[in-house]
């Protein structure tokens, strides 16, 4: 991301107002058909899921492909994620974090947005992504009504989560790991963040705005060694949050593994904030932690 907000940087003074709107959506989100290294392996076995809906956006029919990875416990609270992945990967690249989150006891819908993936090819903006996170929500409703329903965003999938989260009333938590409190932010937090290019970011993804309007629990989570968002912003949408909310700081995370390195510190996190009725397992966990 550090790279594409420097382009981005670099051309804002130059571009017409149409193309800069097209440039910083295609630099922000960077959608792909393509997952990073190895990652797609991870999704052997998850079964595909595809939702149509129409876009009051652009008046176009949608078809949003996902992942669908149920929980195997028998447990009588079975929680269901809302998976909201971030930039320039397809949602196979998720699919380590995917398997990780179930086994925490969810079973997890993972999407991806227009542009990336086999999801319809347009160029995403801030809007229809939270339009198609907004859709696969309504979807998971309507097949698992009786299941309490979370949010989990990673990275950029993070700013989608509050935005949605803030529109929605029917969501047991919200979960956001290595994000953000907005995208001017993370520009201003870069080393040549003197440049005055917030006021011209359409794409804004303005977290810290929308996150004290979020009526559910509210989970942030960040790697302290993440070179790509400083921690800094977590905590900053932390303290924006209104209560209930917890802040884990995973010691030795980056930007890409603090999920797979903090996976004991979401276990304990879970039933401390969201209850241990669906997540018992790991009250032994925060237990020993306290």
């Amino acid at each position: 991301m550090r790279i594409v907000l420097a382009a981005l940087a670099a051309a804002l003074a130059v571009l017409g107002c149409g193309t800069l709107e097209e440039k910083q959506r295609a630099w922000i989100f960077q959608p792909s058909d393509r997952a990073w290294g190895n990652s797609a392996q991870w999704a052997d076995g998850m079964q595909e899921v595809w939702i149509d809906y129409p876009s009051h956006i652009t008046g176009a029919p949608v078809r949003l492909h996902g992942l669908w990875h149920p929980a195997d416990n028998a447990a009588t609270c079975q929680p269901v994620l809302l998976y909201l992945h971030g930039a320039r990967w397809d949602v196979r690249g998720s699919a380590s974090r995917i398997r990780r989150m179930q086994e925490l006891g969810f079973s997890v819908l993972a999407i991806d947005y227009r542009g990336f993936g086999k999801t319809s090819r347009e160029l995403p903006s801030e809007d229809m992504a939270v339009e198609d996170a907004r859709a696969a929500w309504d979807w998971l409703a309507a097949q698992h009504p009786q299941a309490p329903r979370y949010l989990f965003g990673h990275s950029l999938g993070g700013g989608i989560a509050v935005a949605l989260a803030e529109q929605v009333r029917d969501q047991r938590g919200l979960i956001v790991e290595g994000s953000f409190t907005s995208i001017p932010d993370v520009a201003s937090s870069m080393k040549w963040g003197w440049l005055p290019v917030g006021p011209l970011i359409t794409q804004r993804f303005d977290s810290a705005a929308r996150i004290a309007r979020v009526g559910s629990p509210v989970l942030v989570v960040h790697g302290s060694e993440d070179r790509l968002i400083d921690p800094e912003l977590s905590r900053r949408l932390y303290d924006a949050a209104a209560e209930p909310k917890a802040f884990v700081l995973v010691e030795g995370g980056s930007h890409h593994n603090t999920n797979a390195v903090g996976q004991a510190q979401y276990r304990a996190a879970l039933p401390r904030l969201f209850g241990a009725q669906c997540f018992g397992p790991g009250t032994t966990v925060a237990r020993q932690a306290s």
